[in-house]
């Protein structure tokens, strides 16, 4: 049987990830907060983690490595609602095996699961060049990854005052 591992700060949706993936033949643990994730990893051993990119106060992305070195072959997948190109690059980097975003149906998260690694992550390019916004949007995130979070350094680093970054963040969510 697959053993997952759901590491969600939101409790409904957790239970509710586990419902539906235990009809499809997982054995569900559940852990609401970055400690515990680590220490269930640890107990329970699992085939397969669901990771929640933002865990009360905390990034879901410096959970990666740490799962990784302990659980190598383990087939993780990042959900996140806060959606982006550069979080899905960094992700996939850190060592994730893919990456959805919220809300997700459950084939997209079975066919994630079962999905085999690529050894090499092929981009997908669509003809569409990306708006002013969406441009801006990817840039933002990418300047906050690098910050770890820090919007007061990202918004130095961009040249723009505090708040409006935090409107910029606040109105793409």
């Amino acid at each position: 049987m697959n053993k997952l591992l759901i590491i969600e700060d939101d409790q409904a949706l957790s239970s509710t990830l586990a419902r539906r993936l235990t009809k499809q033949g997982f054995e569900c643990v559940q852990c609401h907060d970055v400690s515990n994730g680590l220490l269930m990893a640890r107990q329970f051993m699992p085939s397969h983690i669901l990771l929640d990119m933002k865990i009360a106060d905390h990034n879901g992305l410096t959970l990666i490595k740490p799962l990784r070195q302990y659980l190598p072959k383990v087939k993780m997948v990042l959900l996140t609602g806060y959606a982006s190109i550069a979080t899905a690059v960094e992700a996939i980097r850190l060592g994730a095996d893919n990456y959805l975003a919220k809300p997700v149906d459950t084939q997209t998260l079975l066919n994630a699961l079962a999905a085999e690694v690529e050894p090499e992550v092929q981009a997908e390019f669509t003809e569409q060049p990306l708006s002013p916004k969406r441009l801006e949007w990817e840039h933002i995130q990418q300047v906050l990854a690098n910050n770890n979070g820090n919007v007061s350094e990202t918004a130095r680093v961009l040249g723009m005052h505090r708040r409006t970054l935090q409107r910029k963040l606040l109105k793409s969510r």
